[in-house]
């Protein structure tokens, strides 16, 4: 993710990230078949992990309209902070192959599809996919190049949708993180066995 960040997109190579993650490329190469699975897969994976830690952070709340709020904060914040990653996460769903169907895919669809059903959906089935639409329709919005909205603007439009309070989640005037964190560092994201809301070294 950072070497892409870095470099973009076109710029960095499997090469390039197997060298950054101190990985030999043949392995790289062994679980992911291109440049774009690998990273669609990755920006899957901070997306869930940073959703699960913006719905587990302190202090933990298990009401529903609370949870939403908190993954659309989290979802807007990734636009606001990771416009490159995000950008080209939003051009490589538009190609041909669409989502890349991996674990890290699915975990995210899981905690999306938690969180409407504890907003009080009575058809997640219905309600998921129009929740990932409109997040998906708010970060192009704030992506656009040369025409980007505010995220500010966007959030207000999504709060107002579902009826949510704008002290809700984390507004943008707080000072906080949506994550609940101010780590920038996305190691924590991508280390073996860790997890949300665990101490560094510990697995869940």
């Amino acid at each position: 993710m950072e070497v892409v960040a870095e470099r973009g997109y076109e710029a960095t190579t499997l090469g390039d990230i197997a060298d950054r993650a101190g990985s030999a490329r043949g392995l790289v190469s062994y679980y992911f078949p291109g440049k774009r699975q690998l990273v669609q897969s990755a920006v899957h994976r901070l997306m869930h992990r940073t959703l699960e830690e913006a719905l587990e952070r302190e202090p933990r709340s298990e009401d529903g309209r609370e949870r939403l709020a908190r993954a659309i904060d989290a979802i807007l914040g990734l636009a606001r902070d990771r416009p490159v990653l995000m950008r080209q996460h939003m051009a490589g769903i538009l190609l041909g192959e669409g989502f890349v169907q991996c674990p890290e895919q699915r975990r995210l669809a899981e905690l999306l599809r938690d969180t409407c059903a504890r907003y009080g959906s009575r058809d997640v089935d219905a309600d998921y996919p129009m929740l990932r639409a409109l997040l998906m329709g708010a970060v192009y919005a704030a992506l656009v190049p040369g025409v980007p909205m505010s995220v500010p603007v966007l959030r207000a439009e999504l709060f107002k949708r579902y009826r949510l309070e704008w002290e809700m989640g984390v507004p943008p005037d707080s000072g906080t993180e949506p994550g609940g964190t101010c780590d920038t560092d996305l190691s924590r994201f991508f280390a073996t066995g860790s997890s949300p809301g665990c101490p560094e070294g510990q697995s869940k």
